[in-house]
């Protein structure tokens, strides 16, 4: 496999844990917010109608760009930002019980650690349910068989990545927080590498996004290959599309953090025919904007009012 040429740091990943933009605003149909405060203005006009969002290249944000076209909100302002600078707004927001809006997925720890809502979508801005998809690159079935049936295998649940995340959150470290799944959960482990004859030191390269899902998983998935299969299992954490583009050119021989059909259809369309997508690892996953479940909204058309 080639060395990984992606040399600078600006390939490297999202400096956050989550993928999640904030959107400081929203509104009930009235136009006015029901926050702590009381305040009698709009939610809009509270936050400034700003969009504080993570790294430009994150496909949250395109979608996050086509929902204020699609629903008009041309007040809005969509500022680049982190998942970290997010939950720790997001935190003290719902400390105050300030009114604050984000563009979200499950799963994610915040759903556990938060009382949220998504916002209803009726122009599909953000799309129907998602899945999460493992890619691998060209010729891994050929010359890395023990993995890539491995990899075919893996599908697990929300709930079993929520384990692991709320772990990771609560101060464990993941490659501990991964191991303690395993023990916990040997049946399911046993399902994913039933008839898998183990190698001896093969090394192997996954590429991720430092989501917090993607923490997870890429975690999980090392330390089973690497206890239980007998891999060498080297990380590669970057941003999105530095990911599809080092399995596409077989500087990664596989990722587990593809979202699809929306937040990563551009790189799909754009690496057709260059990488092999192994399917779903999980399915029913979403995006959307979410709000605290004080907040007096339930749509983005929501905000509609609030722009105006």
């Amino acid at each position: 496999m080639k060395k990984f040429n992606f040399g600078t740091k600006k390939w490297l990943g999202m400096t956050g844990l989550a993928a999640v933009l904030v959107l400081g605003a929203c509104s009930s149909g009235g136009g006015s917010s029901s926050n702590a405060a009381g305040s009698d203005a709009s939610l809009g006009d509270q936050v400034g109608h700003k969009i504080i969002g993570i790294d430009p290249g994150a496909g949250i944000m395109t979608a996050t760009q086509k929902a204020i076209t699609d629903y008009g909100l041309s007040d809005w302002n969509l500022v680049e930002g982190s998942g970290a600078a997010m939950t720790a707004t997001l935190d003290k927001a719902i400390k105050k019980e300030d009114p604050i809006v984000i563009t979200g997925w499950t799963p994610h720890w915040m759903f556990s650690k938060y009382d949220l809502k998504y916002l209803e979508d009726p122009k599909k801005s953000y799309g129907e349910a998602e899945e999460i998809h493992t890619i691998a690159r060209l010729g891994l079935k050929d010359d890395q068989p023990e993995a890539y049936q491995f990899l075919s295998n893996f599908q697990w649940t929300e709930e079993e990545m929520g384990e692991i995340m709320i772990a990771i959150q609560d101060g464990t470290a993941p490659e501990k927080a991964a191991t303690d799944f395993i023990a916990a959960h040997p049946d399911r482990v046993t399902e994913w590498t039933d008839g898998i004859t183990p190698v001896s030191g093969k090394e192997i390269t996954l590429a991720y996004v430092a989501w917090d899902s993607e923490i997870a998983s890429f975690n999980l998935v090392q330390q089973i290959m690497q206890e239980k299969l007998g891999f060498k299992v080297n990380g590669l954490q970057v941003d999105a599309g530095p990911m599809w583009l080092g399995v596409a050119q077989g500087d990664a021989d596989a990722s587990l953090a593809a979202w699809l059909p929306l937040t990563h259809a551009d790189y799909l369309s754009q690496y057709e025919g260059k990488i092999e997508d192994l399917g779903a690892n999980m399915t029913g996953v979403k995006t959307g904007l979410v709000v605290p479940a004080y907040v007096d909204a339930n749509s983005i058309e929501d905000l509609v009012t609030a722009a105006e």
